[in-house]
């Protein structure tokens, strides 16, 4: 027969083994919503981090150094102050296609849910903005996403001028831990974590990931162009980094937006 104080000792143990039991899903609840916020970040530092402290949305965009430039073709020059004035039919789709080294990479883009995104977008394309730059960040822990857009190839580029953040609520409510899907195949602007300072970086999101809903989704990848990035993605990162440039080098050779 069990004593009082077999069984007060008994009660104690089980007390202590939940307090530890929860401590430990603390613990891993904490692991996780680290592991979120670093991978957002690579997002946040890969798109403006630098950026700021190079002045390459100033406006100026003779500002990053010489070091900071891609060893293919010169950059594309930013001279470009302020966001362009709006030139495309708001109430239409486009589709942007991108011809990389990798394969082609096309998606679609919808003017009436983010009309500043767009009409960004092809100004920089016809320009030629995009063409010969690098892809210079792949994720492949926490969040899954292919980074594109800076001319200069570092994660430190821009246009020189910024637009306004668009379709913040497109993918739903933000769950309890402050996220919400971006499923794959969305394309996404990079900002540098303060509202309203995209650029021309954008990321490719090649499998479901949980991000705030603070990155502008504006495009829907084609079948052919997510595969294309799931190959590169599967390649890995340079090092075996689960954070860093993408072990299969990928270059748009040439980016062009057209009307539906």
């Amino acid at each position: 027969m069990v004593s009082s104080e077999q069984r007060r000792r008994q009660l104690a143990r089980e007390k202590f083994e939940r307090q530890q039991q929860r401590r430990e899903a603390a613990r891993r609840r904490a692991r996780r919503r680290n592991t979120v916020i670093a991978a957002t970040l690579a997002v946040i530092v890969a798109a403006g981090g630098a950026a700021y402290a190079t002045g390459v949305f100033s406006g100026d965009g003779d500002k990053t150094s010489d070091a900071a430039s891609p060893s293919s073709s010169p950059s594309p020059s930013a001279s470009a102050s302020a966001e362009p004035k709006m030139a495309v039919d708001a109430k239409a789709k486009y589709d942007m296609a991108l011809k990389t080294n990798a394969g082609d990479i096309t998606f679609a883009m919808d003017a009436a849910k983010t009309p500043h995104t767009v009409n960004s977008f092809k100004y920089l394309a016809d320009k030629g903005f995009f063409n010969n730059t690098k892809c210079h960040r792949l994720t492949t822990q926490g969040i899954y996403v292919l980074q594109c857009g800076d001319p200069q190839g570092t994660g430190s580029g821009g246009p020189g001028y910024t637009i306004p953040d668009e379709n913040l609520t497109g993918l739903g409510k933000a769950g309890a831990d402050g996220t919400v899907t971006y499923p794959a195949g969305t394309v996404a602007m990079a900002n540098t974590g303060q509202a309203h300072t995209g650029g021309s970086q954008f990321f490719l999101v090649y499998k479901d990931s949980k991000l705030p809903p603070t990155y502008t989704p504006f495009g829907t990848i084609d079948a052919a162009g997510l595969k294309a990035v799931q190959d590169v993605a599967k390649e890995g990162v340079e090092g075996g980094a689960g954070d860093g440039a993408p072990k299969k080098a990928v270059t748009v050779e040439k980016a062009t937006v057209t009307k539906q």
